[in-house]
Parts: C-alpha cells; sequence; structure tokens
C-alpha cells in the first residue's frame, strides 16, 4: 500500500515535467512536419526568389507588421522592385506573386477557365465571414449563378437609366464646394465617397440621392455611419485573409468589439429593406402603395423577384459587399486622378478643353456628351494604372499542380499578385512613371495590346466596372469644367498611401479649388 502512494506521489511530482517534455516534443514535430512539407512538397518553388525570412516563422513577422501599419500593398511593391516578376512569400505555406500583367491575366483567366485555380479558401473563409455567404466568396456554378443574376443590372446599357441620377449626385458635389469658403480648401476623398455612397446605395437599395428627400423603406443614409462600419469590416477582411484567425473575432478586444458593433450596424440599416423586397417577391407587388418607386425600381427588389434561390441571409450579404464594393473603389480613383492632373498641367489643360467642347456641343454633360470623353475615361484608366486601389485585395490558390511561367506551381498553393508593380511594368508601359492617357486612346497604337486588368479578369471581372468608369468620368468633367485646382499638400497626398482593404489617401487629399473664369 505504501509503494502505491509513494509511487502516484512520484508520478505527480513528475507530471508537469512529462508533460512539459511532451509539449516540446509535440511542437518541434509540427513545425518539422511543416519544414518537411515545404522542402518536398513545394520543392519546385525553392528556386524561385524570396524575401529573407524568419527560420521557423517565415515571412509572418513582416506581412503583419505591414497590415498592422495599412502598408501591405506597399510590401508587395518593394518585394516586387527587389525581387523581379515572380517570387515567393512564406506564411506557412507558400504564396506566390506575380508582377507582369499578361501573366497575372493568363493566369486569372485560363486558371479558373480549366479548373486549375479557385479562389483561395483563406479569402472564401474572409469574404463571407463579413457577413454570410457573399458574392466575391464564391467559386464554380454558385459564382456563375450569382453573376447571371447580377450582371444585367450592371451592364452598360442596363446603367443607362441611371445616368441621370448619376448626374444629380455629381451635381450635388459641384454645388458641395461652391459653397465652401473662399478659397475653397476641400478635403475631396469624403465628397467622392459620399458621391459614390449614394449612387450605389440608390441604385441597389432604392435610397434618393438627395438627401433632403426621406426614404420610408428603413433608415436614411448616413454617409459617416455606414462609411465607418464599412472600414471596419473591410480591414477585418484584410486581417483575415493575410492569416488572422476567423475565431480571434470572439476574444474581447476593441478590434473585436468594433467588428461586432460594424456589423449590427450594417445588418440594421439594410435588413428592413431586404425584409420588404421579399414581402414584395411573396406579395407579388400588390397591396403595397406606400413604397417608393425609387425603391420599386431598386437592384434589389429586381433580384429578390427573379431569384427565388435569394433569401434573407445571402441578399443581406451581397448588399454589405456591393456597398464595400462601389463605394470606396470609384472614390479613391477619383481623388487620385485629381492629384495626377494637378502634377500634369499639360494633361490638365487638354482635359479641360475636351470637356468645354463637349458642353459647348451639348449643353451640358449627359448622355451624349459623355461620348466625347474618351480623354476623360483615359485618365481615369491611367490612374487606375498607377493606383489600382484594390492591389492584393484578394487571391487564388492552386487546385492541382500547374505551370506558370515555366515553373511548376504545387496544389496549395496561394497565387498572389501585385497590381502596384504589374501597372509600372517598363515592358508593357513606355515611361511607367509618367502620367499619359494617350495611351489609352484608340488612335495610339499602344492601346490595342496593353492590358487592363485593374477590374480583375475572366468570369470574376468586376460587376460594376461600367458603373465605376460612369460615374468617374461624370464626376471628373464636371470638376474640369467648374474649377482649377492644386493640391493643398503637394505631391505627398500621393507619397504616403495606406490600405485598410483597399488603397487610399490618408490626408483625405486636401484642394484648392478656384472658379473658372
Amino acid at each position: 500500500m505504501f509503494q502505491e502512494i509513494a509511487a502516484q506521489i512520484a508520478f505527480s511530482d513528475s507530471f508537469p515535467y512529462l508533460v512539459t517534455v511532451l509539449g516540446i516534443t509535440s511542437t518541434v514535430g509540427i513545425f518539422g512536419w511543416r519544414w518537411w512539407k515545404q522542402k518536398n512538397t513545394y520543392k519546385s518553388l525553392q528556386s524561385l526568389p524570396s524575401p529573407k525570412r524568419h527560420w521557423l516563422l517565415g515571412n509572418i513577422p513582416q506581412v503583419l507588421a505591414a497590415v498592422k501599419e495599412k502598408k501591405f500593398f506597399q510590401l508587395l511593391f518593394d518585394w516586387s522592385q527587389q525581387l523581379g516578376p515572380m517570387y515567393v512569400y512564406w506564411t506557412g505555406n507558400p504564396v506566390l506573386v506575380l508582377t507582369k500583367p499578361k501573366v497575372i491575366e493568363d493566369t486569372i483567366v485560363n486558371g479558373m477557365r480549366d479548373g486549375s485555380l479557385i479562389r483561395s479558401q483563406r479569402a472564401s473563409k474572409a469574404w463571407n465571414d463579413i457577413s454570410g455567404p457573399i458574392l466575391l466568396g464564391q467559386n464554380g456554378s454558385e459564382w456563375q449563378y450569382r453573376r447571371k443574376a447580377w450582371n444585367p443590372e450592371f451592364s452598360s446599357s442596363g446603367l443607362s437609366k441611371y445616368v441621370e441620377i448619376i448626374s444629380q449626385a455629381c451635381e450635388q458635389v459641384i454645388e458641395k464646394i461652391q459653397s465652401a469658403a473662399s478659397p475653397k480648401e476641400v478635403q475631396v476623398d469624403p465628397l467622392f465617397v459620399e458621391l459614390t455612397m449614394r449612387v450605389i446605395s440608390c441604385l441597389v437599395l432604392g435610397i434618393p440621392v438627395d438627401r433632403n428627400i426621406a426614404s420610408h423603406e428603413g433608415q436614411p443614409l448616413d454617409v459617416l455611419k455606414v462609411y465607418e462600419a464599412m472600414s471596419i469590416v473591410g480591414y477585418r477582411f484584410l486581417r483575415v485573409a493575410t492569416g488572422e484567425k476567423i475565431w480571434m473575432k470572439y476574444l474581447p478586444t476593441k478590434n473585436s468589439q468594433d467588428y461586432w458593433a460594424a456589423r449590427r450596424y450594417l445588418e440594421e440599416f439594410i435588413t428592413p429593406r431586404v425584409d420588404l423586397a421579399l414581402q414584395m417577391r411573396e406579395q407579388n407587388h400588390t397591396d403595397l402603395t406606400q413604397v417608393s418607386p425609387l425603391f420599386q425600381e431598386s437592384m434589389l427588389v429586381k433580384i429578390a423577384a427573379k431569384e427565388p434561390k435569394y433569401n434573407r441571409e445571402t441578399l443581406i450579404a451581397e448588399v454589405i459587399e456591393l456597398l464595400i464594393a462601389g463605394t470606396d473603389t470609384t472614390a479613391h480613383t477619383l481623388s487620385f486622378a485629381i492629384a495626377e492632373l494637378t502634377l500634369n498641367q499639360r494633361v490638365f489643360q487638354q482635359a479641360q478643353a475636351v470637356v468645354d467642347q463637349a458642353w459647348e456641343s451639348q449643353g451640358c454633360i449627359n448622355a451624349e456628351s459623355l461620348k466625347e470623353l474618351n480623354y476623360i475615361r483615359a485618365i481615369i484608366k491611367e490612374t487606375l494604372r498607377l493606383y489600382s486601389v484594390a492591389s492584393g485585395s484578394t487571391s487564388l490558390e492552386a487546385q492541382r499542380d500547374t505551370v506558370i511561367e515555366g515553373t511548376v506551381i504545387p496544389r496549395g498553393t496561394k497565387i498572389f499578385w501585385s497590381m502596384l508593380a504589374a501597372g509600372r511594368d517598363p515592358e508593357v508601359y513606355s515611361h511607367p512613371d509618367e502620367f499619359l492617357p494617350e495611351r489609352w486612346l484608340e488612335k495610339n497604337k499602344e492601346s490595342t495590346v496593353l492590358p487592363m486588368i485593374d477590374f480583375g479578369s475572366g468570369s470574376h471581372r468586376c460587376l460594376g466596372e461600367h458603373l465605376s468608369m460612369l460615374e468617374a468620368t461624370m464626376m471628373l468633367a464636371l470638376l474640369l469644367y467648374y474649377f482649377d485646382w492644386e493640391l493643398v499638400n503637394g505631391r505627398s497626398s500621393l507619397e504616403q498611401l495606406q490600405q485598410n482593404l483597399l488603397i487610399y489617401p490618408p490626408d483625405r487629399m486636401p484642394v484648392r479649388f478656384r472658379l473658372r473664369k
């Protein structure tokens, strides 16, 4: 008996040491297995350039630090400058980064067509973590179904009926600038955010662009609150897509508290309108005379009516994604275009001449005069080349071994790209650091071969491409007609860019406007 007690005491004393040894052994085993997997499974990638990495953590510390500092896009660009057109960084599994425009386009189009590449599981989880299964997080037939449902609404012909609404929203921006105290110093980025949010909210949710007109179908649009909530949700996507675990949103941290508050606010803003659209579907639009004509014609009501697969959860998720995708992208691009025009007076003066001529022939900027503004559209394309606001916001994953530029890319490899590096490729874009809209004009031979992949490629190309170009062209044309301007902070407004989900100017792009004579 005493021997048994002594044995138990001895085991009890040694138990913590045993646990420690087992823990260390397990940890070593896990990292050893991961090292073996990287060395053997991804052997073909070892020959590619790679940034200097920690022997145990790989490049995780650099990536996490860049995301925290909101400079992830800059990190990819810097690595591209150092390592060349195709390189690998390591965050557990390898991430292949491409920087050649044509290689990026061919890889996306061909890979998704033949099924060798899909949206990476991490990116899909990050998108769907925003609020249920949404548009950008899908693959295969489910994605094709969603794209087929929404594509007619965002086609160039489908958007033609919204020109008047977009014009009204743009005129409101002009009025705000005109009413600003002399010398009319204005932060333009928030103005453009309000413009694009009012337009996408009107088209999708039927909310009037005129803030003085009430929207009886739900809460009024509070641009600042909605935008703040979207920014919080978008930043969470970036963190999860680059390695943060989804379960961390349940920890009692400020990031988690902000995230849940943002999600609640967005859902409270959207849900009444989704419920009403579903009610209209069930009642076949009867006995709903209190519903405004604008809401009845909204994309939400149309999609709910014609696509019975959509339910409450998926419609809420789709609307959140469309608000995110339809606001910052165009708004920040406009801000960067404003800045580049200031720094390139030759282009500025030529653009004003083009707008003046279009205005003289039509008496305003309308659907007809827009046809004469190819040079303004070229300015937008050139801005996107240099400042692809969505640079590095999504990724693909190899479903099977594939070959890219002669290198075998093993199954499970994540594939990323740096649009900032691609847009500055000297082999594709002559004088890549110069702002030359002429390169995109039809009369320029170069324009026939230039890739324009800032809206994506293949089946996942941006649904809102036509809307973005229409908004940006009309807004920029009106600004050119009414004003001259200069940057308050000069070139620094373009040198200290940050990335939430998308790239943006942290100083909000302050501009000093002068009315043209």
